[in-house]
Order: structure tokens, then sequence, then C-alpha cells
């Protein structure tokens, strides 16, 4: 019997710990209010580090986090989010599903009419529907396996470097192969170019068209009234006569590294050696780039645009609407966007070590900006103006993207705080071993396992050791709280 008491003890010791309520939970509901009626309050239960609970009913929203941001099971509506973090990440939606395991190495997103996976972009597949009456599939592990149906060929597979066929992907048509690089051609625009040991061997074939090459001793091709190109010992020899039957026909003089010339009606440039002198003029000589050591010394002027650049001292670039400058490179840059729809400045410092920007849509009202200081901190304001400040920030300053705020941050930042216009704040640090909410008249924060405080309309909570002792006033009511037993006053 005695040790049955023990074991009951125990539990009730247990359930006070974790649930941040004692023996005396019945005679809570009983003063507070029943059951249903608090959940419309929502809940908080926490026992740092091992879980953290919240809900908001009245919203639709529970969140469940275990060992700090290590998981998180969170429910908003009707979306839901699992987080394994780094491992795995999950969220889902009415209209869409999307998955990152170990980010970026994996992912997957699908929604109505597409699903897409990927491995390292090596490995990919996707399926679409888009009103057709079967999916079509793509799937390809780059360069090994490459399947997918093309609409006008139909199906195609390819098994490099054995045999392939490939339609209308990576910039042509037709791709077809066999051992490669010994066989292989490609077709675009009706040309047909035929490679054997490549790119040694060429032939080109087409209406009025033809050419053949062994490179990289010698190659020529031509297609009447469109082009001609010739080549002699490859890079250091070429002429080509391009675009004869457009407005701008262009002639092309290649002599390399001594010289090189483009000549057209509407551009003209000279290189001697080339790339690193040379001057470039448009057709009427309104616009003219001169360059001294390319690309670090160079000046250049236009109609819209403007360049100067002595790097590694000072460079700055105008075109249209964009500025661009460089004061003693890498170590302070600028960038300006100014238009009606859309402006934008951007700041960085020894390229990642600080960075900010502040973009603004005047049409439209709305703005929001960004800066982190690597590794120290982040801070983000969005287009409803709410601010966020973390702190470490060990890639926000490189990179700053969904997939690492949702993967990987969470497990950094050991300072987060949030807040608004209106005065609502929240603040994590260590994770919620302290932590402190503020949501117009209510407030609540709590040191774990320590001591806790709400405050709402209707009164305060204030607890200790997880209410082992504590005081409430709620509900028109005023409770003592001694070893978790409440005590009316």
């Amino acid at each position: 019997m005695k040790n049955t008491c023990m074991r009951i003890a125990l539990c009730l010791l247990l359930t006070a710990m974790f649930a941040g309520s004692g023996p005396a939970a019945a005679a809570d509901a009983q003063a507070n209010g029943t059951e249903a009626q608090k959940g419309q309050q929502g809940a908080i239960i926490t026992l740092w580090p091992l879980f953290d609970y919240r809900s908001s009913p009245a919203t639709g929203y529970s969140n469940l986090s275990i060992l700090g941001p290590l998981f998180k099971r969170e429910h908003s509506g009707t979306d839901t989010t699992t987080a394994i973090r780094p491992l795995f990440f999950s969220r889902s939606t009415s209209k869409s599903e999307e998955t990152d395991i170990l980010y970026p190495l994996a992912s997957t997103a699908s929604s109505k009419n597409d699903s897409d996976g990927q491995f390292l972009k090596i490995f990919q597949t996707h399926a679409s529907r888009l009103g057709e009456p079967e999916e079509k599939h793509e799937t390809m592990l780059f360069p090994f396996y490459i399947s997918g149906r093309s609409e006008k060929y139909g199906p195609y597979k390819s098994f490099f470097p054995f045999h392939g066929d490939i339609y209308e992907r990576f910039w042509r048509d037709e791709y077809h192969y066999t051992l490669f690089p010994l066989y292989g051609r490609t077709v675009k625009n009706g040309t047909t170019s035929t490679n054997w040991l490549y790119p040694i061997f060429n032939t080109i074939s087409g209406d009025k068209e033809e050419g053949f090459q062994i490179w990289p001793l010698y190659g020529q091709a031509r297609k009447e009234g469109v082009y001609e190109k010739r080549f002699v010992l490859w890079p250091f020899y070429s002429r080509e006569s391009l675009g004869q039957n457009t407005d701008n026909p262009t002639e092309n003089l290649y002599l390399l590294p001594f010289y090189a010339s483009s000549r057209s009606a509407k551009r003209s440039s000279t290189y001697a050696p080339w790339p690193f002198c040379g001057v470039v003029r448009d057709g009427d000589g309104k616009a003219v780039e001169r360059d001294f050591i390319w690309p670090f010394w160079m000046t250049a002027s236009g109609k819209d645009s403007t360049t100067e650049r002595y790097l590694p001292f000072y460079a700055e670039s105008k075109v249209k609407d964009n500025t661009s400058s460089w004061i003693m490179w890498p170590v302070y840059r600028h960038r300006t966007i100014e238009s009606a729809d859309f402006r934008q400045q951007k700041t960085n410092l020894l390229y990642f070590l600080y960075s900010r920007s502040d973009e603004s849509w005047p049409r439209a009202g709305k703005d929001r900006a960004t800066s982190a200081f690597w590794p120290l901190y982040a801070w983000k304001r969005d287009e409803d103006g709410v601010r966020t400040l973390s702190m470490p920030a060990l890639a926000e300053a490189v990179i700053w993207n969904d997939g690492v705020e949702r993967n990987w941050a969470p497990l950094w930042r050991i300072f987060i705080a949030k807040w608004d216009d209106k005065g609502n704040s929240a603040t994590s640090i260590l994770w919620n071993l302290y932590w402190r909410e503020k949501r117009g008249d209510e407030s609540a924060w709590e040191l774990s396992p320590l001591v806790s405080y709400r405050s709402t309309k209707t009164g305060t909570d204030f607890r200790l050791l997880k209410g082992l002792f504590g005081y409430d006033s709620s509900q028109g009511k005023k409770l003592l709280r001694l070893f978790w037993l409440p005590l009316e006053l």
C-alpha cells in the first residue's frame, strides 16, 4: 500500500512538471471555467529543453517543439509544417506540398498540376498534367540517364554514353548519340550537326546550308544569304560573317591573342591585344567603351549608361535606373534601382561581412528591408511591418532564402525577437528557456522552469516551479497555490 501511494505521488509530480499543472488541475478547471472554455483561450505547456507546446483554438493554430529547434510540428488553419532539423522539413497547404531532405541535398514539391523532385540537382524528376489526358513524366540522372516525352516527337530515353535520343531539351530540338563521343547528332531549327569523335570531326547540313570541321586544324560553314564561318588552328584565327539576312550584318575577325575586331551597322569593336585593350563604339559613335586593362580599368559612356572602373580602387556603373559602385574592391559596394514601380538600395561590406537591402513598391505602398552582419545578427522587416532580429547569423549574410530559414537557421539562433508597429512582440532566448509575448492587452513570459507570468483582460497568473507555488486572479476568483493545490482567497 505504501509503495502504491508513492507511485501515485510520483506520477502526479511528473504530470505537474511536464504539464505545468498539479493535483489541483480539476479544481482549477472548476474555478476558471470548463475545459472547453479554457481551450478557446489557448494553452502554453513547456518543460525546457524537452518540449514546448502552444495552441490557439480560436485561430486554428498549434505548435509542438521538442528539444528546442530539433523537432517542430505546427498547424495553422489548413497548413501543416513538420521539421526534424536539419534532416527533414515538410510543409503542406490546401494547394501544395513541399519537402526538404538535408537541404539543399534533396527536395520534392507538388501541386495540383505538377510534381518535382531533385537530389543535388543531378537527379531530377518532373510530372505534369496541364489538361492532358496522361501525365507527362521527365526523369534525369545527369548525365547518365534522361527520359521524358515530347509533344512533337513522343517518348525518349538516353543512357549516356552508350546510346540516347533526347527531344526539345537543352536548347536543341533533337539529340542523338551512340558511344559518345564516337558519334553524335543534333538538330536545331532545321540545321543538323553531326559529330564523330566529338569535337574533332563535324559536318553541318540544312536548307542551303553546309559545313565541316577537323578541329582544331580547320573548319568552315555557310548558309546562303545567312552566314559564313571559317577557322584555322582554332582559336588563333577565325572569321565570321553573320546576320546577312538582317538589318545588322556583322563581320568578326579574330587573330588571338593579338587582335580581334567586330564590325556592324550598330556596333564596332577593336581589341589589341585581346581582351585587355580595346575600343567599342555603337553605330553613330554616341556610346563608347575604352578598355585599358580589361576588366579592371575601363570607361564607357552612352545614351542611357556610363561606366568608370579602376579596380580595386573605384568603380561606378549607371544603366538607366540602375547604379552600382565599388570603393576599394571588395571592401564596399552600393547598388540602387530607382523606377516608378520599384526602388532598391543594397550595401555590402567585404562581400558578405555586412549587407543591407531596402526595397519598396511606391505605387503599391509596400516596402521591406533586410540586414545581416556575419556572424553576429540578421534583421528583417516584411511588407506588413513585422521586424525580426536574430542572433547569431552564421549564413544569412551569405545566403538567406527559405531553405536556410526553415532548415538551418533555427539551429543556431539562440536569440530571436519579433515586433510590429501595433505594440505586439515576442522574444525567445535559448529556444524558449526564456520567452516573452505581448499581444494587445495580453502578455506572458517564462523563465523555465523557475517562474512564469501571464496577464489577460480577466486577470493575472503567476507561478513558481511550474505551479508549485503561485497566485491566480482571473474569472472573478483569486487563488493561492501551495504545492499545486489552489486555495481560494
